[in-house]
């Protein structure tokens, strides 16, 4: 059976090596521009452009056709989408699926609510290349990587809340007070699909230290991690190497966020997907 992975473009991977795979962008939207996320978006562009913007802004979820645009002629798909709590895009892709069945008699495919967005997302998209590389069979891959879902986990680090507060989702006190004070914000994807703050730090090191902790006491003990970071390679290399430390076998790959996750992550943003213990 030929299956075929379609992630929105929060999980930040364009393309899999060896696997048929589709990225589906999410758009950024603002009064004077509209940037889509995918492989022609010039992020460090788009960033510097979010940094003078002073309006409004937004994102926007893939259609049921921007879906099912990416399935092509494929005997299964297998949908991974950002969190249904901050956007609509897994509704569509479960719709568009449900399209493609009626459509296609005799094909098979499932959408994911990842409760999450971009390294996590991404670890679930890595799990899936590696179910299809087993060739197993569709209904299988679906009850693994539901299991597989319960022990991944999505940290986070961020050094500005400026776009968070022009989409209305914090006050724009708060992110003034956080800019002026150099604090960190530190959180984590909550079990409900949000994305929780759980602490406040002073500074580019502490914050790092903190999301090691916090991956600690949600038991990591090795396994694969993935750090998407919004221009801030040194971070991201730091926190590896702090892994790497206790854990010299642990998985652990870099790279930059796209367009969605760097619009929420900002600047120096650190989000870190890992293998810990079942939520």
């Amino acid at each position: 059976m030929r299956y075929k992975i379609v992630a929105d473009s929060s999980s930040d991977i364009l393309e899999l090596q060896d696997c048929a795979y589709s990225s589906v962008p999410l758009k950024i939207i603002t009064n004077e521009k509209e940037y889509v996320d995918d492989a022609a978006l010039d992020v460090d562009a788009m960033i510097a452009d979010l940094q003078k913007y002073k309006g409004a802004s937004k994102s926007s979820c893939p259609s049921i056709g921007d879906w099912k645009d990416a399935f092509e002629d494929y005997d299964g798909v297998i949908c991974v989408a950002i969190t249904s709590g901050l956007s609509g895009s897994y509704n569509a892709s479960k719709l568009a699926v449900e399209d493609f069945i009626d459509e296609n008699p005799g094909k098979e495919g499932f959408a994911i609510d990842t409760l999450s967005a971009g390294a996590e997302v991404a670890l679930i998209v890595d799990k899936l290349k590696d179910f299809i590389d087993e060739k197993l069979d569709i209904a299988v891959i679906k009850n693994k990587i539901m299991e597989y879902k319960k022990k991944t986990h999505l940290v986070f680090a961020l050094g500005s809340l400026k776009n968070l507060a022009n989409n209305g989702r914090v006050s724009p006190a708060v992110a003034k007070l956080t800019g002026i004070l150099g604090i960190r914000i530190v959180g984590k994807a909550s079990n409900e699909g949000t994305l929780e703050v759980t602490g406040k730090v002073r500074g580019a090191a502490k914050a790092i230290s903190e999301l090691f902790k916090n991956m600690l006491k949600t038991g990591f003990a090795g396994g694969r991690v993935r750090i998407h970071h919004c221009n801030n390679e040194d971070g991201a290399n730091v926190l590896r190497d702090m892994i790497r430390e206790q854990f010299p076998f642990a998985e652990v790959i870099i790279q930059k966020t796209r367009g969605l996750c760097s619009f929420y992550a900002e600047e120096g943003g650190l989000l870190v997907g890992y293998e810990g213990a079942e939520k």
